[in-house]
């Protein structure tokens, strides 16, 4: 059997820790922000892991080398 290929902008994108929960950058980190208050700039410091059950299955087969 082939070795499967990894998506790479979802490699990228998102990361596996080591219990198994999917990590992934908030959005709008980049630039614009000059108009966001304090407290929206610094909850998008953190990282959020995700919830929905089907997301969590296929980006774990896009990535399938990660846990």
């Amino acid at each position: 059997m082939p070795k499967l290929k990894t998506h790479k902008a979802i490699a990228k994108r998102f990361r596996v820790t080591k219990k198994g929960k999917i990590i992934k950058r908030k959005n709008g980190q980049d630039h614009f922000k000059t108009r966001e208050t304090g407290e929206l700039t610094r909850s998008r410091r953190r990282d959020i892991s995700l919830d929905n059950v089907q997301d969590k299955k296929n980006i774990r087969s896009f990535i399938p080398y990660k846990n």
